[in-house]
């Protein structure tokens, strides 16, 4: 069964929300181990960033690989 791209989006955008939350408490908590101290808006200015990045990334591979398999592509390619 083959997702929508809505459903694709929406996947990802759960994903995607879940992971910037834990990104952002580890951050609180992984910095200052390593000397970094920086403010909130700091914090959901990286969290952000890295957020966009992932969520083009992730919707790309998976309108990429949605329905795929190796032995598709190799039909649909070779005539096997």
């Amino acid at each position: 069964m083959k997702q929508s791209r809505v459903d694709s989006a929406i996947e990802v955008a759960v994903n995607i929300l879940i992971g910037a939350a834990v990104s952002l408490a580890a951050q609180a908590v992984i910095f200052p181990l390593y000397g970094i101290h920086v403010g909130v808006g700091s914090h959901l200015g990286i969290v952000a960033a890295f957020t966009v990045v992932s969520v083009a990334r992730q919707y790309v591979i998976r309108r990429i690989c949605n329905g795929r398999s190796p032995y598709r592509w190799a039909r649909e390619r070779l005539g096997v």
